[in-house]
């Protein structure tokens, strides 16, 4: 297999991994300290909840569905530090204004243009280091990646907590500061591309070569059969947003404190990354039963009883975020050829979208209406989501999922 000059790659698989997750790291800075007082934001400018759910859950769909348009023309140009770049540019411009919006709608405008940035970068950086986690094991790269990933997500939040605290509420001085770890995530970004100009030589799995740019046939069955059961489980899984809204609007924590509880959040999602990953290379795809679990007790804590519950609820969000972000990421590069990883991911990536709309307007919409029903139906969803996960589980899919990985 021709490989491109050693010259091109000028640092190990696992350096490039902790080396991106440190990039990871910073723009969650920014962009997760942002997400951390959405619903806060939102309803400092009089949104409803129905509002709060829409908004955050068509952000999420944007920052998924544009994925069907930059993961192909990832794969076709092979330009993949290009779009990772832009993507991680739009974010880190973004987040900043946020909170010198001034309106409503401008203010919903600008949280759903941070997730098209996510939407332009993701299936790009998702090849980039699918390629390195073949040298490492597939589970416990995501999964450093992701914990790094997250421990920006803590900072951020906490950050945002003391401008807060310090400006009396003002979000404009607090959103304003996540500037500088963006030009710092921007700067390691490029210089971590003039180290590994083309990572796909890390890939270890039989391919052909690198320079042929036309990507080969359909995407194998089981893909399909996956995306399916991830979808279902997106569409019974609420937002942090409509959480972080019910617990202001409950008065359960004041607007400053909510950014705490969300750094607690990721800390959830990093440990659960870590263990579902390790977890995942050694038991396979089986592992992911937990994701549905623990969505389906979510709503329950996290919308009834006092504060305790709702901290509970949103530890539990935490840990069903951190399988989503890692362990499902790693699954796809498993059963996918290396030529259209970025294509793979884009498309698994909006029809996980479509469902996160779905999923977010219809808990913001039950949570309107009845929050016995909003839990009856997330139960509902994610007993649906089991039983297509037990159905593609054991020894046919087990055969399947190792035919398909060997013909590619």
């Amino acid at each position: 297999m021709p490989k491109h000059p050693a010259d091109t790659l000028r640092i190990t698989a696992w350096r490039f991994i902790l080396t991106f997750g440190t990039v990871s790291l910073l723009a969650d800075f920014v962009y997760e300290g942002a997400r951390s007082v959405t619903g806060p934001l939102l309803a400092a400018f009089g949104a409803t909840g129905l509002i709060v759910g829409i908004v955050t859950g068509v952000g999420e769909a944007a920052a998924l569905l544009l994925r069907l348009v930059s993961g192909p023309l990832a794969d076709r140009t092979r330009r993949f530090w290009a779009w990772t770049i832009a993507g991680y540019a739009l974010t880190l411009v973004s987040v900043p204004t946020l909170g010198y919006s001034g309106a409503l709608w401008v203010a919903c405008g600008l949280i759903i243009l941070e997730r098209v940035g996510k939407a332009v970068r993701s299936p790009a950086k998702d090849a980039l280091l699918s390629y390195a986690t073949s040298a490492t094991g597939r589970g416990r790269g995501f999964a450093v990646h992701e914990a790094l990933d997250q421990f920006g997500a803590i900072i951020g939040p906490l950050v945002v907590a003391g401008m807060l605290a310090v400006t009396g509420v003002q979000y404009g001085p607090a959103l304003a500061v996540l500037a500088l770890p963006g030009v710092a995530a921007l700067g390691l970004l490029v210089w971590l591309r003039s180290r590994a100009r083309h990572p796909m030589d890390f890939e270890v799995s039989p391919h052909r070569s690198p320079v042929e740019h036309k990507p080969i046939g359909r995407l194998p069955g089981v893909f399909w059969l996956y995306a399916g059961f991830t979808a279902t489980t997106m569409a019974g899984f609420a937002t942090f947003g409509l959480i972080s809204f019910h617990i202001v609007e409950a008065n359960l924590l004041p607007s400053p404190a909510v950014p705490v509880l969300y750094a607690a959040v990721m800390v959830a999602d990093g440990l659960a990354a870590l263990a579902t990953g390790w977890a995942y290379d050694r038991f396979g795809p089986r592992v992911l039963i937990v994701l549905p679990i623990v969505a389906a007790t979510v709503p329950a804590f996290a919308f009834t009883g006092g504060i305790l519950a709702a901290i509970v609820g949103s530890l539990l969000w935490g840990i069903a975020l951190g399988i989503q972000e890692s362990t499902l990421r790693a699954t796809v590069a498993d059963i996918v050829d290396v030529l259209r990883r970025s294509t793979a991911y884009g498309i698994f990536a909006a029809i996980v979208g479509v469902a996160t709309a779905v999923g977010g307007a219809l808990a913001g919409a039950l949570y309107d209406v009845a929050l016995p029903l909003l839990i009856y139906m997330t139960v509902a969803i994610q007993v649906v989501a089991i039983g297509l996960l037990l159905t593609m589980s054991g020894r046919r899919i087990a055969t399947q999922f190792s035919a398909e990985k060997g013909e590619m």
